[in-house]
């Protein structure tokens, strides 16, 4: 799918798109099709794929690779949001229907890889948007993706909620002998209902379970983020113990737990949402998160504290989410102390979007 030329349309039943967004750097064309309604994809040339992670930043990772910005997932609560604002879109209905596309993503991040100063430091994938959001489907980018890594050498982590992991796991199943691979599935809602309105362009929870068990049954060790858990919609003892037997029995081994945060532009088109669907939450809701981010801290140590018996109960082993106040601040004290200059690199942290 890796057209040239400043064109908006084909002649191939692909109907421009409304705006394209001309201005932006890199840009090859913007594009509507019949599979991906009310959905343009912006294909853009990148000028780099790898992004260094700031050192302030509680990840456990320091290198990414994101090769779509904007997801069609459309989850209600998602923490990039903002992150389409510096493209001059918005965080709500354009972040979920206006899709940019990095086309070059596998031969840039190739030709990085490559450089004398690249030390083969974990790259974490679908930190930011899904690597498997169903523009994946039709553009295939994570093949070419996985190859690079996988032939450089680096060690390679993936997140989604995305079932087409499935296409790819042959691929990764020959990269681990290569390479460390550990492979992370996203399912935060387990009531069906809930999970079309709160998550409506995601594959189901059933789905991704099977995926899990697919991903398992290849010899993998995955991960389960149980997160953003939502206050009073998925956090009951009830629901706890649902979503952990389901994740057990899916053959998962390892659980990632954490509460909802609500940064500026996902807290806006949540709250707004909760406003529209559960009125009757908008109270508590704004009293949690009106003036911060995060859960409260009392509520966080108590659904932790609930959390831990039931996740034995299940023998599932577990983390706390790490992007909390307290481990970021901890994390930005430790990137102010003085330490030793690295030796010099050319991958500096990239200020570019593309």
């Amino acid at each position: 799918m890796r057209w040239s030329g400043q064109e908006i349309s084909t002649g191939t039943g692909e109907q421009p798109s409304t705006p394209a967004l001309l201005g932006m750097s890199g840009l090859v064309r913007s594009v509507q099709t019949p599979e991906f309604q009310g959905v343009t994809f912006h294909e853009v040339m990148a000028k780099s794929a790898l992004n260094k992670v700031p050192a302030a930043s509680s990840m456990p990772f320091e290198w990414t690779v994101n090769p779509y910005r904007g997801c069609s997932h459309a989850c209600v609560y998602c923490f990039a949001r903002s992150t389409h604002r510096y493209l001059d879109l918005d965080a709500g209905a354009d972040f979920d229907q206006q899709v940019i596309v990095k086309v070059n993503v596998a031969e840039v991040l190739r030709a990085e890889l490559a450089k004398r100063s690249w030390k083969r430091d974990l790259v974490a994938l679908g930190t930011n948007t899904d690597p498997y959001q169903r523009a994946e489907g039709r553009y295939r980018l994570m093949p070419g993706i996985l190859s690079a890594l996988a032939e450089s050498g680096t060690p390679i982590s993936i997140l989604t909620k995305g079932t087409l992991l499935r296409r790819d796991l042959p691929q990764l199943e020959t990269i681990a002998e290569q390479v460390p691979v550990d492979l992370s599935m996203s399912i935060a809602v387990f009531d069906d209902a809930l999970q079309k309105a709160v998550e409506p362009g995601t594959p189901s929870t059933a789905a991704r379970l099977a995926t899990v068990r697919a991903a398992a049954d290849a010899g993998f060790r995955v991960t389960v983020f149980l997160m953003p858990i939502m206050p009073w919609l998925t956090d009951s003892d009830a629901q706890l113990d649902e979503a952990l037997a389901r994740i057990a029995e899916a053959g998962a081994a390892h659980v990632v737990h954490g509460a909802l945060h609500l940064r500026p532009g996902a807290k806006e088109w949540f709250l707004e949402w909760i406003d529209r669907e559960h009125p009757e939450l908008a109270t508590g809701y704004r009293r949690f998160y009106g003036t911060s981010s995060s859960a409260p801290v009392a509520y966080r140590r108590t659904l932790s504290r609930r959390l831990v018996p039931l996740l034995r109960r299940h023998g599932l082993d577990f983390t706390e989410d790490v992007d909390q106040p307290e481990h970021r601040s901890r994390a930005a004290e430790a990137a102010r102390r003085p330490r030793l200059a690295p030796a010099a690199l050319d991958l500096l942290p990239q200020p570019a979007l593309f």
